[in-house]
């Protein structure tokens, strides 16, 4: 039995609020993932409150995820279990679960890509360091020339169309629309795979250089420098350079400042001494639920703003930007207080209980 990473959990409870840092701003607009797709231009407050959240924890979670198949890989490896075996199974649960979360609560799911993302990578984890390298640099040049293709398009690309009050449809005209559209709203993917499959494989080796503990110190010092001290001011400029630049600020410069941000929250977790505090204990909680939180706050989000719900991204339409962060922060508080009177009571969440049920479902009494 390894010891618990103490960070992790911190990292997870924190990609996840992040997360929602992004989504909120799709379900606040009226217009919801239409609105999105878009990429019209927003004034410089909005801007900026999105810059603080856009694609740099998608690319956290995206390295989360690789060292969570690493340490998945490890345990195999302890065991003496065939590698990747049913790990290709926990997989495909996931991609099930990002299916039915596409189908039923939210548009852009990005479980679904990081399923078929964990089934390239299994097989590829485990070997060599050259070919490890060769799969970065693989995957890299394909994702680069993905984002460089669709930059292109979009400069010449007019903006505008009709707009839709997505958020005055019904849930089940919500849940025909995304089946109407299933190849606009999974997009994304062409985007999440490569990158996911460098953020994994960069995520697991990592974990491997020792990032999570103290030994790492000289790492997370190069990463902070790298992803905050050059990421940042990058990223800046990529969100403040017009809908253009849309896919390089969010898919190509924000992973740089993840990697910072991995690194920075990681040694802010190690400095600690004593027991966690509330705040440290609710995101952390947060982390050890981060399916369940996932799930929860797009649905909370969707109570809130759609009009099967309370309606707020209509009534509060003329309080934006400024009513869309309390909206967050309010999911955000919620789901962190559930999660720890949840562990409380029980080991797991309750999507993560029901997803370790159908994980053990298949095999045969007395195994795990």
């Amino acid at each position: 039995m390894t010891r618990r990473i103490d960070a992790l959990d911190v990292l997870r409870g924190v990609a996840i609020m992040g997360t929602l840092g992004t989504n909120i701003w799709i379900f606040t607009a009226p217009g919801g993932p239409v609105d999105f797709l878009r990429l019209g231009d927003s004034g410089a407050v909005e801007t900026f409150l999105r810059f603080l959240a856009n694609g740099k924890f998608l690319g956290l979670l995206t390295l989360l995820f690789g060292v969570g198949l690493e340490l998945q890989y490890r345990s195999a490896l302890r065991r003496g279990v065939a590698w990747p075996g049913r790990y290709l199974w926990r997989a495909t649960l996931l991609l099930v679960e990002g299916a039915l979360h596409f189908v039923l609560v939210f548009e852009f799911d990005v479980l679904m890509g990081y399923a078929i993302t964990a089934m390239i990578v299994a097989y590829v984890v485990g070997r060599s360091r050259r070919a490890v390298t060769a799969w970065v640099a693989g995957a890299a040049a394909v994702h680069v020339a993905v984002v460089a293709l669709t930059t292109a398009a979009l400069m010449t690309a007019g903006s505008g169309g009709d707009t839709l009050h997505y958020s005055r449809l019904g849930w089940p005209d919500q849940v025909a629309l995304r089946l109407q559209n299933v190849v606009v709203f999974r997009i994304e993917m062409i985007f999440i795979i490569p990158m996911g499959i460098v953020l994994f494989l960069i995520g697991a080796r990592l974990l491997r250089a020792g990032v999570f503990e103290e030994r790492g110190t000289g790492l997370r010092t190069k990463l902070i420098a790298v992803g905050l001290g050059l990421g940042v001011p990058l990223n800046l400029a990529t969100s403040f350079a017009g809908p253009a630049w849309f896919a390089v600020d969010r898919y190509l410069v924000a992973p740089l400042v993840s990697l910072g941000l991995l690194a920075l929250i990681t040694s802010i977790v190690l400095g600690m001494r004593g027991a966690p505090g509330t705040l440290r204990r609710g995101i952390a909680a947060a982390g050890r639920m981060s399916l369940s939180c996932y799930v929860f706050q797009n649905l909370a989000a969707g109570v809130l703003c759609y009009g099967w719900g309370l309606g707020l991204a209509d009534r509060f339409d003329g309080l934006r930007p400024w009513w869309v962060p309390v909206a967050w922060a309010g999911i955000c508080l919620t789901f962190m207080a559930l999660s720890s009177w949840w562990l409380r009571r029980f080991s797991r969440g309750p999507l993560e209980l029901a997803w370790q049920w159908a994980y053990r479902a298949p095999l045969p009494a007395g195994r795990s």
